[in-house]
């Protein structure tokens, strides 16, 4: 397998066709997989906006000033209300924001990024990065689109990159009923491949100023495996959120 970045993606506008930015640049093959960070997929998508566009009502103000009391910063009720509005759940307020989003991704703010961002205070995620993934798939020779984020992980420093949306190919192999190499049948096994695609591609992407929003990765072969596309855990079975919901943040 072979992963390397796009070079000289310019900076995305609202309305650029990305499709035609990628092919432009690369020789694509049908079997590739073109990773494409949400960055430029929301900016092409108008996913821009103003802090002063949230007009915060009393549940914002009341988060900002909880994330306040915990932090000891001052926090803008604006973008607390730009949290809430792109959530679907809010799991924990303090002393940071988790939310579930409005396509099922759990993630710190909403995902809301606050950096590279020339046209605004704020960049939000794609609406439907499923439906992002398919669109883009629709004007490239590659058959696979896989949008990707960064993201932290409980229990561990750092970030690495995630799907968020994808098209063309399954989020998972599906190892259940195969057999281990002692004959032994596997129970619970599903391999989130969409995801590990994903922190392949952000190795070579970068961050910051010097990163590649576009990265292709060659020769990945799926294989003779089960398939399956769930990604985010129903929340009948999430025991962690449900814990989450249960628990307060005490500062004392």
């Amino acid at each position: 397998m072979n992963v390397f970045a796009v070079p000289g993606i310019p900076e995305v506008r609202r309305g650029d066709s990305l499709a035609a930015l990628v092919e432009e640049r690369v020789d694509l093959r049908p079997d590739d997989v073109v990773c494409v960070a949400s960055t430029v997929v929301s900016k092409a998508e108008g996913r821009v906006a103003d802090l002063s566009s949230f007009d915060p009502g009393p549940r914002a103000r009341d988060v900002a000033a909880r994330l306040e009391r915990a932090t000891g910063d001052e926090k803008d009720p604006r973008f607390a209300q730009a949290v809430l509005d792109e959530s679907t759940d809010l799991l924990m307020d303090a002393p940071f924001l988790l939310t579930e989003t409005q396509f099922g991704h759990v993630t710190v703010n909403s995902g809301i990024d606050r950096s590279n961002v020339p046209d605004g205070d704020l960049l939000l995620l794609p609406e439907r990065p499923g439906e992002s993934a398919a669109r883009i798939e629709s004007g490239l020779t590659a058959d696979r689109v896989i949008v990707t984020d960064t993201c932290g992980r409980p229990f561990r420093h750092g970030q690495r990159g995630v799907a968020i949306g994808w098209a063309g190919l399954p989020a998972a192999r599906d190892w259940r009923g195969e057999r281990d190499r002692e004959g032994r049948e596997l129970g619970v096994t599903v391999q989130a491949v969409v995801d590990e695609l994903a922190a392949a591609a952000n190795l070579v992407a970068g961050e910051g100023a010097g990163g590649t929003p576009v990265v292709v990765v060659r020769g990945f072969d799926f294989g003779d495996h089960g398939d399956s596309d769930a990604l985010f855990r129903d929340v009948e079975g999430d025991f962690v959120r449900q814990a989450l919901h249960e628990w307060s943040y005490d500062a004392d």
